[in-house]
């Protein structure tokens, strides 16, 4: 008899306890309501103590409510309270509830904004750490790593970076896309959609024109150019080295790859090795403007003004718009005055010397004359480009054309 009635003392305990844990979480239902989140966290609390013996029905509204409780009115919440508040959708997906995938879909939307709005605000420690937050809660999303990482490069968080960009690598992330773009007769801009289906639909009608499918290109190189960047960082070049080694070894026609190593190298401050890749690469794709034109600053740098000169001048070649190829060439060309002017500075008050003085003269004004078209069509390109109106202008009063310098000075003055 005892027995007995020690069992039926414990099943009444047993009973009273789910009871009062279904008023708990009811409760935490209505302080959810009323927008009193911290007093719903406090019921909850005291609810999950005795969970294991709530039915089913219950846990899931339990975690359903969890989440709704941590993510509060969606203003301020930490990446701690974000993490808390997926793992509960987590459970409750788990059980079958339709509320908490709507629920986890529209967290991941929220912490991506939130995300956003950080970087926004240079803000990118917190940034990176909900974009890992978001990948976290779906690991097919490997473009929220991928975004975690530039966002601690961008705030110098080399450690945290360094952690992504290899997580990045090990999974092989390529990052190449798609885009599906048409442009909006109303606004006349160009806008994205989210599958070409969508993008084809809307083409159909009357309110957007010239569909467009936009491939973006692979991230594998950039990753690799951060890697071994944030290792040069460190001062360790030789890893640097064998992290982009290895990034070859798995992508050997990958042309960014290529232009990764180059930069590397430059970062280096190895201009030889990365005007030999750099060559290559121009074998490769011979219509980039930009590969002659990078070709030609390592150039420059290197001593040879002439060779610069003529990749400027292909780069021009390609994209006559690259108004940085036009400075940089009669930036070349105003170079050779340095010696002129040294040696006119030098000479003395004899007959000869003034001689000589009137030769160097003659000698500057032809290289004010072979600049001047170069500086004269950057102005036409961009007429706010006040380093090639103030350069023209001085030009022009050596010159003593009086006229152009007027013109060049009133510019500036605008």
């Amino acid at each position: 008899m005892k027995r007995n009635i020690l069992t039926l003392s414990l099943l009444s305990f047993i009973s009273l306890s789910a009871i009062a844990q279904k008023d708990e979480i009811k409760n935490a239902e209505d302080f959810i309501e009323d927008g009193n989140f911290d007093k719903a966290k406090t019921e909850l609390a005291t609810a999950e103590q005795k969970l294991s013996e709530a039915n089913s029905k219950w846990t899931e509204r339990f975690y359903l409510y969890k989440a709704q409780a941590y993510l509060a009115d969606g203003k301020g919440v930490s990446v701690d309270d974000y993490k808390t508040a997926g793992d509960a959708y987590k459970k409750a997906i788990e059980m079958g509830s339709d509320e908490a995938q709507e629920g986890m879909s529209k967290l991941r939307n929220q912490l991506v904004q939130s995300a956003i709005d950080d970087q926004n605000a240079e803000e990118y420690k917190s940034a990176a750490d909900k974009l890992v937050a978001s990948y976290e809660l779906n690991k097919q999303d490997t473009i929220y790593l991928y975004y975690a990482a530039a966002n601690s490069l961008n705030g110098q968080n080399y450690d945290d970076a360094l952690k992504y960009y290899e997580e990045l690598k090990d999974l092989n992330f390529d990052g190449a896309t798609v885009s599906y773009t048409a442009v909006n007769k109303e606004s006349g801009e160009t806008e994205s959609f989210g599958s070409k289906e969508q993008r084809d639909l809307m083409a159909k009608t009357d309110n957007y024109t010239d569909p467009k499918d936009e491939k973006q290109p692979s991230k594998r190189g950039e990753i690799a150019k951060n890697i071994a960047l944030i290792y040069i960082q460190e001062g360790n070049n030789d890893k640097a080295i064998a992290a982009m080694d290895d990034a070859k070894a798995n992508n050997p026609d990958d042309l960014g790859l290529l232009q990764a190593e180059a930069n590397m190298y430059y970062q280096m401050g190895d201009k030889e090795q990365y005007n030999k890749l750099m060559n290559e690469l121009v074998k490769k794709n011979p219509n980039d403007a930009n590969l002659y034109y990078n070709l030609g600053v390592s150039t420059a740098e290197l001593g040879d003004q002439e060779q610069a000169v003529e990749y400027y001048k292909k780069a021009l070649e390609i994209d006559p718009d690259m108004n940085n190829a036009r400075m940089n060439i009669a930036a070349v060309i105003l170079s050779k005055e340095r010696e002129i002017i040294e040696e006119m500075n030098g000479l003395g008050m004899s007959k000869e010397d003034n001689k000589r003085y009137e030769e160097l003269s003659e000698q500057r004004k032809e290289i004010y004359q072979e600049a001047l078209p170069y500086l004269e069509a950057a102005v036409k390109k961009n007429p706010d480009n006040t380093d090639a109106i103030r350069t023209a202008m001085n030009i022009y009063t050596q010159v003593g054309n009086k006229e152009k310098a007027a013109e060049m000075k009133a510019m500036l003055e605008q």
